[in-house]
């Protein structure tokens, strides 16, 4: 896979803080590793929970990470829509304006 390019903030993050943003990023492979969760499902869960957080920029990671595994724009819309009864509409729509930066669609 060709070198991940960082946000600027997170870049300087991890230039700054090296050994802080090591161990998130050992956390994520440890905890990825340790159960049956393919990759796919595992970002369509981690891109839900950065919904709910109302996190823009965990939206997008996920969602670029999501498409990298496999996931469909339409899996991704509808793993964000899922979460409408639970972190109410507003908020759903927002994530699909977010992952839809990354997408390169605003049919949503």
């Amino acid at each position: 896979m060709a070198a991940e390019k960082y946000p600027e903030w997170f870049a300087t993050l991890k230039n700054n803080r090296k050994e802080f943003i090591d161990a998130v990023e050992d956390l994520g492979r440890v905890v990825k590793q340790a159960g049956p969760i393919d990759e796919k499902t595992s970002q369509l869960i981690q891109l839900a929970a950065a919904a709910a957080i109302r996190s823009e920029g965990a939206v997008h990671s996920h969602t670029k990470r999501a498409l990298q595994a496999g996931a469909t724009p339409d899996e991704i819309s509808h793993a964000i829509i899922l979460l409408t009864s639970t972190i109410g509409f507003p908020n759903v729509s927002a994530a699909l304006s977010w992952a839809s930066d990354v997408i390169g669609r605003t049919d949503e």
